[in-house]
């Protein structure tokens, strides 16, 4: 095997963890994955030695993400089974499985912009300049959506938490009507 594909073969568990996070879904973020190997070797003339090839392959990556989110948007959404199926089963009772639910969906409910940057600076360990360069945006916009992703995250999961405590009237109120009724 040549140095550069010891180099991609390295990288392959940081490519599907950021895929992953990006899709939200296993298939097509293996398929996502699949394509960003293969365009990289189809490149690999372009990549230069000495380079950091995860910021060269996370750009490839983000490249293919977004020309698939495009070719999407022109050809209609489509809602593959794979994806309603975990809405219909039970949802676990762990609480660690539940909190990464909530962190998940409060992931999705921010833009796209922040969510990258999040995921690129708090999941992959990219600096910020690696990030910048992946992105193709400023440093300072990096740091700008980074701050402004935290502050709605961190929003977004206080919610949340106060959503799932019952409010201490309601329970008096309940239990007043039940004695009521008895």
């Amino acid at each position: 095997m040549t140095d550069f594909g010891q180099l991609l073969e390295q990288q392959i568990p940081k490519l599907r963890r950021y895929s992953r996070a990006l899709t939200r879904d296993a298939a097509r973020a293996d398929d996502l994955v699949q394509d960003c190997l293969v365009r990289a070797l189809d490149k690999s003339h372009l990549w230069q030695p000495g380079t950091d090839i995860r910021a060269w392959l996370f750009t490839i990556m983000h490249n293919q993400h977004v020309n698939e989110v495009r070719r999407g948007v022109r050809q209609g959404v489509s809602v593959p089974v794979e994806d309603v199926g975990p809405v219909l089963a039970v949802p676990s009772t762990q609480v660690a499985a539940l909190s990464l639910r909530d962190l998940d969906r409060a992931m999705g409910k921010l833009p796209k912009e922040q969510r990258q940057v999040l995921l690129l600076v708090g999941l992959e360990g990219l600096s910020y300049e690696e990030v910048a360069s992946v992105l193709n945006v400023p440093v300072g916009t990096v740091r700008s959506r980074l701050s402004r992703g935290r502050e709605a995250l961190r929003h977004l999961m206080d919610m949340k938490a106060q959503q799932e405590l019952p409010a201490e009237d309601d329970m008096s109120g309940a239990q007043s009507e039940e004695r009521s009724a008895a």
